[in-house]
């Protein structure tokens, strides 16, 4: 007799700018089911509710903060109770004072804690309302040092066992007339290539470039005289897949 599958719990937790919304980016793009800025009576009865459905819930993440307001306290109980269930990971994020500081700084946010006050006073207000959830947490995550793409791949490589994902190189060729790909990061001109129109036989081309290994014919029968500066580009294109560890798709 097969077991009854369980539902993954995470509830992610912390400070303020610590990467609690990069950590539900990074698990949402897994597959997990990612809740946000739930209110706190509804954590019991979501998480009860996936339990009876664990075939299309099997993997929920619910970001709980000081956002709540006058819920935090319900909220802050309701971690704590959950956090004794053996399917159920409290992951904290934390950060120094003066990463936070910066990072809601860029943003040109408030603190959701810091009223009247500063910053660093509703920094230390949070720090202060969050201890009791910080010391029963499962998972410490301390983000001080660590850029969004780093704090991403953790994230997935920790719960979900997924590696960063490689990058995906597209070489495609298109015609200046017809306007360049909008999605393009990288350009080349290619005009600096001598081509020649005409069959491979044709009287019009010496028999010399008609037989060399050095000259490509396209479908169109254009002739593409493949110089050393071709060559030198076609090393460098290569040498750039081979770096980034891609699998190029031509087009």
């Amino acid at each position: 007799m097969t077991e009854p599958a369980t539902t993954d719990v995470l509830i992610l937790t912390g400070m303020s700018g610590a990467g609690r919304s990069t950590a539900a980016n990074a698990l949402e793009d897994q597959g997990w089911y990612v809740v946000d800025n739930l209110p706190p009576q509804m954590l019991e009865p979501l998480i009860d509710l996936a339990g009876q459905d664990s075939e299309h819930l099997s993997r929920i993440a619910c970001v709980v903060d000081a956002r709540g307001g006058p819920f935090f306290d319900l909220a802050r109980d309701a971690i704590i109770a959950l956090g004794a269930r053996d399917n159920v990971t409290v992951v904290f994020f934390d950060a120094s004072d003066d990463v936070l500081v910066r990072r809601f700084e860029q943003v040109r946010r408030p603190h959701p804690l810091q009223g009247d006050g500063t910053l660093l006073d509703g920094i230390a207000r949070e720090r202060e309302v969050m201890q009791q959830v910080r010391e029963r947490s499962d998972v410490l995550v301390d983000s001080t040092d660590l850029t969004v793409h780093q704090l991403t791949n953790s994230v997935s490589e920790r719960f979900t066992g997924a590696k960063a994902p490689g990058v995906a190189l597209t070489v495609m060729s298109f015609g200046f007339k017809y306007g360049i790909p909008s999605d393009a990061d990288m350009v080349w001109d290619m005009r600096f290539l001598p081509i020649r129109i005409g069959r491979p036989h044709s009287r019009n081309l010496p028999a010399r470039t008609r037989r060399s290994p050095a000259t490509s014919w396209n479908s169109r029968g254009h002739a593409l005289i493949l110089t050393p500066n071709y060559r030198r580009f076609e090393w460098c294109l290569r040498a750039m897949c081979a770096r980034t560890n891609a699998s190029p798709l031509w087009q």
